[in-house]
């Protein structure tokens, strides 16, 4: 009898997978009665939508769709509402903002002050000992409607005796008392290369931590707050990319980040591959993190780690996967964006250091992007591409320039020349504001000059940038593209400058996927295409400007499957899981804040 029940044991262990496997192929689902925006060359608009083993079968009016002949099949009547393609976010740190996502009080979408302060003290009040309170990026003073910043006195005050950490945009950051003396940071403590920690009459620290003019200082301080167990993480990352499905991501290319070490802190993510529980597409970047020796780490990297789709991904439902390297490919050419302070000048070393990295990954035929927000830098960073392409020809091999703000029509010229193209993120949806007051309004016009960009011919993917600087909402950014204003309310994009609601829409889909060649399968809602869609709270194409940025999607579908669902939808799926630990900010105000 022992000998029969391990027969069966290890034929289950053989076929197994292939049982999972044809269980998915029959796993079908028809959506009708829509208005499915497809995005195809005729923007079509259609009806219903069939799609069997993760790709799309039919797409077409109700009536012909419904006469599918189809295994195990769901039915969803959508109600009249809107479907759009997924989106591609294009450069968002879900690796990272994940691990941190249950720790974190978020502000983004807060539009009072008052509010956002009441939020930090209610967070306090259930932190408990040996964690912090910590506000994380995604807001700025102007869209509350105070118009200005919390004080550190009014901080304190919310915070008390738990320690806490507020960072806005990569400017600046807040340590409460409590913080400071967490961090033992005192009278003796000094200035970090390129930071400033404010000091009063007395040369006491007051609590104000100041990019001068990079991130280090912020980044290396939010590294030493304590981080979830690794069961916390893998809730807080599935709730994350829940989060992210609200709203309509169904695809992203992480960007790697400061403090992101490879392979350390992939983990979480491996795990969830491996299991089948990613809920989004994730392709992902690798970031060098010690300055100096980014070629070794680059050239270890090349020798060790397959890029692209691996020959086991067909097991797993969703694309996990090294695509190349990046964003900052060497800390020398690190230019971060902090309006608030002049441009940085790059060390005179930045030429080789950049050189022998870039040259290393183009020999080795590894695609890669680059940080790069103003003019000066990427003129400089250019004048290395085409060094190295003479030497070894980029001969179509994938790169991109990531923000490229005040990048000149010159340089995106040589961008064209050279095969590369640009990933756009809505950061100036945050920081149009101090961009102004620095550079004048009429630098904002064109900031960055997306029109021109699309006029050469170049690709352009939109991404957020989330979550430490902008909000990961791609509404902001669909709101943004199209009417030019930042959270604040301001203006500053000239109208020449604007994209209808069509063709932004298809940056934060095709154009993401055109970045690096996956827009054969995805970004329109076509036969033998992938599975990804989502219907919306509301008609993108009709909603007033302003409510752009309150959409979010009541059901999302990747890979043919769903993945969220809320309002008439909701008993489509199972309840979401609770945040732990259960003082979880995540557990008492969400993510994103609906105005």
């Amino acid at each position: 009898m022992k000998n029969f029940i391990n027969f069966y044991a290890i034929l289950f262990l053989i076929l197994g997978s292939d049982v999972v496997a044809q269980k998915r192929e029959v796993t079908s689902l028809i959506v009708y009665n829509a208005k499915i925006h497809t995005l195809d060359s005729q923007n079509t608009i259609t009806e219903a939508i069939a799609v069997s083993n993760g790709k799309i079968v039919k797409v077409g009016s109700s009536e012909e769709v419904l006469k599918l002949k189809l295994k195990n099949v769901k039915k969803v009547d959508a109600k009249g509402k809107t479907i759009i393609p997924g989106i591609f976010d294009s450069h968002l740190h879900v690796i990272r903002g994940g691990r941190f996502y249950n720790s974190e009080l978020r502000w983004d979408g807060v539009r009072s002050l008052k509010r956002a302060l009441q939020m930090l003290k209610e967070q306090a009040e259930r932190t408990p000992e040996g964690q912090w309170v910590r506000v994380v990026g995604g807001w700025n003073a102007y869209q509350f409607e105070e118009k200005r910043l919390p004080t550190l006195e009014e901080i304190n005050k919310a915070t008390g005796n738990v320690p806490a950490f507020v960072l806005h945009l990569y400017g600046h950051a807040y340590l409460n008392k409590a913080g400071l003396q967490k961090l033992n940071i005192n009278a003796e403590t000094p200035n970090p290369k390129g930071g400033l920690i404010q000091k009063d009459e007395y040369g006491n620290p007051t609590g104000l931590l100041v990019a001068e003019p990079n991130a280090f200082l912020l980044y290396s301080t939010l590294a030493k707050l304590p981080e979830l167990s690794n069961e916390e993480k893998i809730n807080s990352t599935k709730l994350y990319m829940t989060e992210l499905n609200r709203l309509g991501i169904t695809s992203i290319m992480d960007a790697g980040g400061g403090f992101q070490n490879y392979p350390d802190d992939y983990g979480i993510t491996d795990k969830l591959a491996k299991n089948n529980e990613l809920t989004v597409r994730l392709p992902f970047y690798l970031f060098a993190q010690k300055p100096g020796s980014e070629l070794a780490d680059y050239t270890k990297w090349i020798t060790e780690v397959e890029i692209g789709p691996h020959d086991d991904d067909h097991n797993h439902n969703l694309e996990y996967y090294v695509q190349g390297g990046g964003e900052n490919l060497v800390s020398s050419a690190g230019d971060f964006e902090n309006f608030d302070q002049p441009r940085p000048e790059l060390n005179p070393i930045m030429e080789g250091q950049l050189k022998a990295v870039v040259g290393t990954l183009v020999k080795n035929r590894w695609p890669f992007r680059l940080h790069a927000t103003y003019d000066e830098s990427i003129t400089r960073f250019l004048n290395v591409i085409e060094e190295i392409n003479k030497e070894t020809p980029l001969d179509g091999l994938l790169w991109f320039f990531d923000h490229a703000e005040t990048i000149s029509e010159t340089n995106l010229k040589r961008v064209k020349a050279l095969g590369g193209n640009i990933a756009v993120q809505h950061r100036m949806a945050y920081q149009a504001e101090g961009f102004i007051k620095r550079y004048g309004k009429k630098a904002a016009e064109k900031t960055p000059s997306i029109k021109k960009m699309l006029a050469l011919g170049l690709t352009v993917g939109m991404g957020s940038d989330g979550t430490r600087v902008s909000s990961y909402n791609p509404w902001v950014g669909l709101h943004w593209l199209t009417t030019g204003k930042s959270v604040g309310g301001i203006k500053h994009m000239s109208d020449e400058n604007l994209l209808d609601r069509q063709t932004a829409l298809k940056l934060f889909t095709q154009g993401s996927a055109k970045l690096v060649n996956l827009h054969h399968d995805r970004g329109m809602i076509k036969e033998n295409y992938l599975g990804d869609f989502i219907i919306l709270s509301d008609d993108y194409f009709k909603v007033s400007d302003e409510n752009i940025p309150n959409i979010t999607s009541n059901l999302t579908v990747v890979n043919g499957e769903i993945v969220y669902a809320d309002s008439i939808f909701k008993s489509l799926i199972k309840p979401q899981q609770k945040a732990i630990p259960s003082w979880s900010p995540v557990n008492f105000y969400g993510g994103y804040q609906k105005n």
